[in-house]
């Protein structure tokens, strides 16, 4: 996937105006409309300009566009693969469909950056009146219409799925000053975490989106849950998957074995002898709960001790003389 310079684009600068980006955006619809321009590219350009106001003419996109310049020295054209969760804590509305005003399909870096926000908003069920715009063809807004619908994702430790939380959220996000140059604007919001939550789950704020116009009711604020990387474990839907250290002897005779889970209780699990790694022991209805449990599938995993002392090399020693016929690259 490349990397859009949206700027570069519309030829304006970072600190450019929304005045300005809307100046540079019309000088080039009028030049590449397909309708009009004889450039031979001119579909193409027409795409590329298209996406790029999309996406800076929106103060919450293009704060997070922004944000995601800081993250590295990203050039046009250059092969990209997006920071971890580079937008978490930042606050979309549902304006902009991925789609540009020709009917052309923006390109695979607004899909992967953007576009995955309106999906969420379909995945949520939400009505088609929490996604309209506040503006008609006539210049002005409707005498009564629902806010929009905001999205945004939140970050939480797999625990927190176990057990319920409540967390303090600070979303991100852009506005226009009165110059019409976009300023960074935050807000904090109390946000109980229901227990048995899965990561993808949308969790609905009843109207924490856009206000609505003439009395209508406000949009709702979807946070759609990520789980934090965490080397210990990783969910898949229900089924939670946890890696557990074992010794040689453990693997080898067998025998119990105390684990704690992320759920924060500790078990004793036996090792069937001769364990192999890549195996999995599965704990029925130990994963994330729900009506319908998912399970915990431990994955024990052999760990050498080091050899740190003359007595622990002795042993070492009297191991390899022991299994002098035991080559562990044979079959290799």
């Amino acid at each position: 996937m490349e990397f859009k310079d949206y700027y570069k684009i519309l030829g304006v600068e970072k600190s450019a105006s929304a005045d300005e980006i809307k100046k540079a955006y019309r000088k080039l619809a009028r030049k590449y409309h397909p309708d009009v321009s004889k450039e031979k590219d001119a579909s193409e350009r027409m795409a590329e300009v298209n996406e790029a106001n999309a996406v800076l003419s929106d103060a919450e996109k293009r704060a997070a566009y922004d944000n995601l310049g800081k993250e590295g020295a990203y050039r046009a054209g250059q092969d990209f693969r997006a920071p971890p969760n580079w937008d978490s804590g930042f606050e979309f509305s549902d304006s902009g469909d991925g789609a540009g005003m020709d009917g052309a399909a923006f390109s695979d870096f607004f899909e992967q950056m953007f576009g995955r926000n309106a999906r969420a908003q379909r995945g949520a069920g939400a009505g088609s009146s929490g996604g309209a715009s506040h503006s008609n063809f006539r210049g002005g807004p409707p005498p009564s219409q629902r806010g929009e619908d905001h999205h945004a994702k939140i970050e939480l430790d797999l625990r927190d799925a176990y057990t319920g939380a409540e967390r303090l959220l600070t979303l991100r996000g852009g506005k226009l000053d009165d110059s019409g140059h976009m300023v960074n604007e935050e807000r904090e919001l109390q946000v109980k975490i229901p227990k048995g939550v899965r990561e993808g789950q949308l969790i609905r704020l009843s109207g924490q989106g856009s206000p609505g116009y003439g009395g209508a009711a406000n949009g709702d604020l979807f946070l759609e849950v990520q789980f934090k990387p965490d080397e210990r474990w990783r969910a898949q839907d229900r089924d939670v998957y946890q890696r557990v250290n074992i010794s040689p002897w453990e693997a080898e005779l067998g025998g119990p074995i105390e684990v704690t889970t992320p759920g924060g209780a500790t078990v004793e699990v036996n090792v069937p002898a001769r364990w192999k790694t890549g195996r999995k022991l599965r704990l029925k209805e130990r994963g994330i709960p729900s009506a319908t449990p998912g399970d915990l599938y431990l994955e024990l995993q052999v760990v050498l001790p080091p050899a740190e002392t003359d007595e622990q090399r002795a042993a070492y020693s009297q191991m390899a003389k022991a299994f002098a016929q035991f080559n562990p690259r044979s079959g290799q």
